[in-house]
């Protein structure tokens, strides 16, 4: 609207000045080339503004003539950019579909209509790779790298290449050089791993700090390799340096208190040097967060020429700092069954080998050893033995594919703070053994008459943990038919033992005893 009114407002003063020039009086007089024309001022002002529009003509046809070349020139460089990137995205389709024929025709496009294009070089290589030409997958990356727009991806590239080709020592320069270029995540992590490989921790540690300075790892992550590296260190100086390891190991703990290598070897020092004290404090807090049997090693091996008693009393101090986990009653179990307090090692160890459990390979030889060691009850120890072939395995450190009994800093492909605490997967080609259903107990034949065992007294590890209940009796099932009772629940699978030469066999009557 107020456009609108605007044009009215330059009509209405056109047609006013117009009429102005109308009705003024006078003449117009013009002497040129020795021509002497007079006109009205009406007549001369259409005059020269026709001549000023055609002049404008003129200059408009002038200027496109000499435009007309650079305007062909936009346009066909249009056109190849147009089918230049129409090539591009068929062959990264073709490339990253594994079309080698296609992508191969696409980046011989590309490279026809935009040679000088980043993503073409990028295409090049990729169908270099797929047609499985490394030599020329390298060049195409050695000319990226020296292009500012393209330099990081063709370093990037070129340490892909090395590392396939089993150059390390050529990926660690294309590395170092990316590194100090623009330190990146990929370039960061290989610098470190080779310094992990080649255990050189302090240059590890200013890589880590070069990465927390760029700005490409976050801070849990840092201080967590921080920790790993000052534990690293101490391992190889705890011989040599004890003071400066007992050092390290309490910045490791600072930063990482659940850091478990750096707790036990710390536990280790402080008992050598004579500080149990502070050795025993540290080891329960951090057994309190992270229940680790070698934590639990740790700390029972402080006071070195205790009595079986004396590690048992340890042993449930301990276990009063994480009194649900069950790596408490293990440890209480093992040292109970030292002390030959056996009623105790049962019945810490009854929760966890329960009817309708599964329990692990370590515990199966746990009971095995208690038979052996309270009753010599050989059917059952070659009972639990046997379950121990079958059970669970137990947690183990695991890094690359390869589980290890021992940590370590680096793992055997050179990567820190790779091994974990984990349980192997279990991978049966057999039928899998199913504990016996929940409410019935599993018997065992060859377990000694009841008048030669006494039941377990109830022995509680400390006054404040609340000691296990006793599980009740299951109430008896009404009678069924056979039939139903297959059908209603699992039938617990039996395998038979062989009798030696020297077992006497099943004693007469008498209860077997239940787990």
């Amino acid at each position: 609207m107020f456009k609108t009114l605007i044009y009215l407002a330059l009509i209405a003063g056109a047609a006013w000045g117009l009429d102005i020039l109308h009705e003024t009086k006078g003449t117009l007089v013009l002497e040129w080339f020795g021509r002497h024309i007079e006109t009205t001022p009406m007549v001369g002002v259409v005059f020269v503004l026709v001549v000023a529009i055609v002049l404008l003509l003129l200059w408009k046809a002038l200027s496109f003539t000499l435009r007309v070349p650079a305007v062909v020139a936009v346009s066909q460089r249009a056109r190849k950019r147009a089918l230049g990137l129409d090539a591009l995205s068929r062959g990264i389709v073709a490339a990253n579909a594994g079309d080698l024929q296609r992508a191969e025709k696409a980046a011989a496009d590309a490279k026809k209509h935009l040679p000088a294009e980043p993503l073409t070089f990028l295409l090049e290589a990729q169908t270099a790779q797929l047609a499985g030409d490394r030599a020329r997958a390298a060049r195409v990356f050695r000319e990226m790298s020296q292009i500012p727009e393209t330099k990081m991806l063709g370093l990037r590239g070129l340490h892909a290449e090395s590392l396939r080709q089993g150059d390390h020592d050529a990926a660690h320069g294309i590395a170092i050089e990316a590194q100090n270029a623009r330190p990146l995540s990929w370039s960061g992590q290989a610098v470190l791993d080779r310094h992990t490989a080649a255990r050189d921790w302090a240059a590890a540690h200013e890589c880590i700090a070069q990465s927390i300075k760029a700005k490409i790892i976050d801070a849990d992550t840092a201080r967590r390799q921080k920790a790993v590296l000052d534990t690293a260190i101490a391992l190889d100086v705890e011989a040599t340096d004890p003071a400066r390891a007992i050092k390290l190991l309490r910045a490791a703990l600072a930063k990482e208190p659940t850091l478990v290598p750096a707790a036990v070897l710390l536990g280790r020092l402080l008992s050598r040097k004579g500080d149990m004290r502070a050795a025993s404090k540290m080891l329960e807090g951090v057994y309190a967060k992270t229940p680790h049997p070698e934590i639990a090693r740790a700390y029972l091996d402080v006071r070195v020429g205790d009595s079986a008693s004396d590690r048992l009393n340890r042993a449930k101090t301990l276990a009063r700092c994480a009194p649900e986990a069950p790596e408490s009653a293990l440890i209480v179990a093992v040292a109970a069954i030292n002390a030959r307090d056996f009623a105790l090692a049962r019945q810490v160890m009854a929760p966890l080998v329960a009817s309708g459990q599964r329990p692990t390979a370590r515990m199966c030889v746990i009971m095995a050893e208690l038979e052996e060691r309270e009753h010599q009850a050989h059917g059952l120890v070659r009972e639990w033995l046997s379950r121990a072939t079958r059970a669970p395995r137990d947690a183990m450190w695991f890094a690359d594919g390869n589980w290890s009994k021992t940590w370590s800093p680096v793992s055997p492909s050179g990567k820190l703070d790779a091994y974990v605490w984990a349980e192997p997967k279990e991978e049966l080609s057999g039928p899998i053994e199913e504990p016996p259903p929940a409410g019935k107990p599993a018997v065992l034949d060859s377990a000694p008459p009841a008048a030669t065992i006494e039941p377990p007294a109830k022995v509680e590890i400390e006054a404040k943990a609340e000691p296990h209940p006793e599980p009740e009796p299951a109430a008896e099932p009404a009678p069924q038919k056979a039939s139903d009772a297959q059908r209603s629940s699992p039938q617990p699978v039996i395998f038979p033992l062989a009798t030696p030469p020297d077992d006497p066999g099943p004693k007469p009557a008498g209860a077997a005893r239940t787990f």
